[in-house]
C-alpha cells in the first residue's frame, strides 16, 4: 500500500491498516526509526492516577495521614 506525503508532512493511513490495527480518529501514534524505517505505534494513554502515584513520598502509612487530618473517627 502506498500514500503520499503532503506539503505539511501529512499522510493517509490507508483503511485497511486502519481497520487491522484498530486505528481510529482521535488516537494518538508515536513514531520512531528503526533502520532506516519509520515505525508508527499506537501510543498508550497514561492514566491520570498512575501518572501521580507515589509522587508524595510519605513517611507514615496514609491511614495515619487520613486519621490525623480527620481525627478519629466515632464508633457508630
Amino acid at each position: 500500500m502506498k500514500t503520499i506525503v503532503s506539503e505539511k508532512g501529512q499522510v493517509t493511513i490507508p483503511k485497511p491498516l486502519r481497520k487491522r490495527l484498530g486505528i481510529r480518529p482521535g488516537n494518538a501514534l508515536d513514531f520512531s526509526e528503526e533502520k532506516g524505517r519509520l515505525v508508527a505505534t499506537k501510543a498508550t494513554a497514561q492514566d491520570a492516577v498512575e501518572s501521580v502515584y507515589g509522587i508524595l513520598g510519605l513517611k507514615h502509612p496514609t491511614d495515619d495521614l487520613i486519621t490525623s487530618l480527620r481525627g478519629k473517627a466515632d464508633a457508630v
